[in-house]
């Protein structure tokens, strides 16, 4: 690789000095984008009666959001529910923290089905894991109840000749989503722009129902007239 003189470029292994300055560049870089300096490590640790490590789980917290990086069970002492008290731990240092979320990713050799029984939505996948398995990337909300969230797909169709103006439409009423509880998960467009298919979850129904009868989302659509967008919705779930 062709590179400036006087430059020396290095692939190596592990290298612990590298990693430690490149998260303290990266944090300071996040701190001043974001205005939030409160980034924190989180771990919950058990240990038996005879001191040693039986189960344990460690994270991080900033802004106002949560993570999982690790949780582990002793193999002796997995199906005793260990996982779900680590789980209930983190979750409510979290919230003392004041966090309103918290996201985890599983691989599908792990434990994804846990997470959704711990009312974990799932937000992606990535395939092409080693095995032929599958990288899940969850979501919960630390304020809501998960049993209440509904999720949709919408698929949107934008009528010939006014294809830039429903587009600019959905930019503006997606954006009014987070005011009624709303979260969207993905936005997928077709090559052409005249179809766009939305994942959207709300916390509840009401939310849901506030946002359909959103003041703001129905004069803009009204002022689109025969140019608004036609969408077909379906109520969906993990299966």
């Amino acid at each position: 690789m062709t590179v400036a003189e006087g430059v020396n470029l290095q692939v190596l292994g592990k290298d612990e000095e590298l990693a430690a300055r490149l998260d303290a560049e990266l944090t300071s870089f996040n701190q001043r984008a974001t205005g939030a300096t409160d980034e924190a490590a989180l771990s919950v640790r058990v240990t038996d009666a005879a001191g040693e490590l039986m189960a344990g789980l460690t994270g991080w917290s900033w802004g106002g959001c949560a993570g999982i990086n690790m949780v582990w069970v002793r193999a002796d002492r997995r199906g005793e529910g260990w996982g779900g008290r680590l789980l209930a731990a983190a979750e409510q240092e979290a919230r003392r923290r004041g966090c309103t979320e918290v996201s985890v990713a599983s691989f599908s050799f792990q434990a994804p089905g846990f997470y959704r029984r711990h009312g974990y939505l799932d937000t992606g996948r990535r395939e092409g894991i080693p095995g032929g398995h599958v990288d899940h990337q969850f979501w919960k909300s630390l304020v809501s109840d998960p049993a209440a969230a509904v999720r949709l797909v919408a698929l949107v169709e934008l009528p010939d000749g006014a294809v830039e103006a429903g587009q600019r439409y959905e930019d503006t009423v997606l954006a009014l989503l987070p005011r009624h509880g709303g979260r969207l998960e993905r936005r997928l467009r077709t090559g052409d722009g005249g179809t766009e298919v939305h994942v959207i979850r709300f916390d509840t129904r009401a939310g849901y129902e506030t946002y359909l009868a959103d003041p703001e989302r129905i004069a803009l659509r009204l002022a689109l007239g025969e140019a608004a967008p036609q969408t077909r919705v379906l109520e969906v779930h993990e299966v």
